[in-house]
């Protein structure tokens, strides 16, 4: 308990009993005098500001330290940077990786494709079934496969019922592989004509 609270209580009992002992009049001073002390240490709530104007020591420790607070912020901001950028390094590999893989696999399926040459193409869709069925079976499969796909529906599908079972399933893997549907549209137009 503060000191000052601990007189003025004191001081307080003592005027209390000269007042129990007979004495009638109170003295407004000395009761003014004991509310102020009261008033004044009473406890109170501390506010931000007030602890902030009562430790200077501690807000200065702060400013002390602002630049050095600073400076591990900008280095840890900097070290996530890194972090980051690795990551989309990473990323942009396998991207990369990707681009280069699709790129090989779209250059073999335009060889593929081209090897069934237009000529050749017209040449098989005016053949009899039966006789080309004869001829593709002694091409290499991915020839074979290459001039089936570009031939429209009805002309492949009557050379491949011609073939030997094994055979026509092994062209038509060939077949499926290469994108049939991307390939076929052109040339069912142009052959359909004729």
């Amino acid at each position: 308990m503060n000191v000052t609270l601990r007189i003025a209580l004191c001081w307080l009992a003592l005027g209390g009993t000269a007042l129990a002992a007979g004495g009638d009049h109170a003295d407004p001073a000395k009761d003014a005098a004991m509310r102020a002390l009261a008033t004044r240490d009473a406890p109170k709530e501390v506010s931000a500001q007030d602890f902030v104007a009562k430790e200077p020591a501690k807000s200065g420790y702060c400013a002390n330290i602002a630049d050095a607070a600073a400076d591990a912020r900008f280095a840890w901001q900097k070290e996530q940077l890194a972090v980051m950028e690795r990551q989309v390094e990473e990323r942009i590999k396998l991207l990369e990786e990707k681009r280069a893989e699709y790129e090989a696999w779209l250059k073999r399926r335009n060889e593929f494709m081209a090897k069934a040459d237009e000529s050749v193409v017209a040449v098989y869709a005016k053949m009899r079934p039966d006789a080309a069925a004869l001829q593709l079976a002694n091409m290499p499969d991915e020839a074979a496969a290459a001039l089936l796909t570009k031939l429209n529906a009805r002309t492949a599908s009557a050379i491949l019922s011609e073939m030997e079972a094994a055979r026509a399933a092994g062209l038509a893997r060939a077949m499926s592989e290469s994108g049939r549907k991307d390939a076929t549209a052109p040339a069912v137009k142009k052959n359909q004509r004729s």
